[in-house]
Parts: C-alpha cells; structure tokens; sequence
C-alpha cells in the first residue's frame, strides 16, 4: 500500500495510567500487533469479536470507507496472522532467522484476494468496492508485510529501546535512528530518567 493510499498513519494507544498516546509503528501490518496477542500478552487483547476487527481497520492508516464484514473464522485467521507477524518481525528486529512456519501463513494470506481500490466516480478520489470481506482485508495486510520484509526497510526493524517496552516499528525516519516507539511516551520518559540521573547527587 502506497503512502499517498494511507490515511493517517499511527494508533493511539494508552499508557497504564490511561494517557493516550500515538504510537506509528511505520506499515500497515505492523498496526496489527499491538492489539493484543498469546501468553502475556493476553491482557492486551482488544480483538475479542468479528466487530472488533471492524473497527481496527477503521482506525488503521488505511483510507476511510471500507465497508466490511467480518466472520468469527477470519477473526480467528486474524489471530494466526497477528502471531505470526510478531514472531517475524521480532525476528528480523532482532536479527535472528524468519521462522518459517510463520511465512507459510504470511505468504497463504497474501495469496488469498485483497481489497479492491477504484476510483470514486463522484469526487475522483479513492474508493474501496463495496462489500469488503475480512479475508480480504486480512490479504491485504500480508501483502503489505510482503512489501515490507522485502522492501527498502527490511534492514529497519526495531524495538522499543526502553527496557519495560517490547513495541516493535520499522524505522522509515531519514537518518534511520528511530529508538522509542513514541517520544512522547517512552522517549519522554527516558528523558526524564537521564535528567534525574545527570543532577542526582553523588553517593
């Protein structure tokens, strides 16, 4: 998905004391991961019905206007290709090997169709064919992360540099030293802990 196909791009997530913030972790596919996920991660899980999965795209950095239905089958696909991003895109940011199981089912969602794109006959802008199906949506977020493993970041996976964060981005920022997952959350408070530490007094 091209960047003038995007709508705006980030998630606004919240901090444990409820302060929202916005968290763009660079590509599509990786919009999904923060939604919750397996073991520890359990407690994050915000894509409990077809209806959530819904709303995610809504709130993605696709553009506005898809109409979609969602069955519980995809919902549970969405959770398979949820875990198998994470899995992959720890991997790379860590530099470790792709672990292969997980591209198989990267690479069968991407096979299925995406999302259908037009041009809207009344305003001449993009458009989303109507009826949109979450197998589709579900391609379409693993033809992005096809993209993007193969793409000029593929080199450019990171996490979050703060110690008690595990958020994962791609680092699309010019000079390529992207090292928070926000700077208004964990930047911020890195900064904070720095300044303490600089004027602390000696023991």
């Amino acid at each position: 998905m091209t960047e003038s196909a995007m709508g705006t791009p980030g998630l606004i997530l919240r901090t444990r004391e409820g302060r929202p913030y916005r968290f763009d972790p660079g590509a599509l596919c990786l919009e999904l991961l923060p939604t919750g996920g397996y073991a520890r991660y359990a407690a994050y899980e915000v894509l409990h019905t077809p209806a959530d999965l819904v709303r995610w795209a809504g709130e993605s950095r696709l553009p506005d206007g898809l109409s979609l239905s969602v069955s519980t089958a995809e919902l549970h696909r969405a959770h398979e290709l949820r875990g198998a991003l994470w899995n992959l895109t720890a991997a790379r940011a860590h530099g470790r090997p792709l672990p292969a199981a997980d591209l198989v089912t990267v690479n069968a969602v991407a096979a299925e169709p995406p999302l259908v794109p037009r041009i809207d006959a009344g305003s001449s802008g993009l458009a989303w064919a109507p009826a949109a199906t979450g197998t589709a949506l579900l391609s379409t977020v693993a033809r992005d992360a096809v993209e993007l493993f193969t793409g000029p970041y593929a080199d450019r996976f990171r996490e979050c540099g703060s110690d008690n964060c595990k958020l994962l981005f791609v680092d699309t920022s010019r000079p390529g030293r992207r090292r928070w997952c926000a700077m208004e959350h964990c930047g911020n408070l890195h900064k904070v802990r720095a300044h303490r530490a600089r004027h602390a007094p000696n023991a």
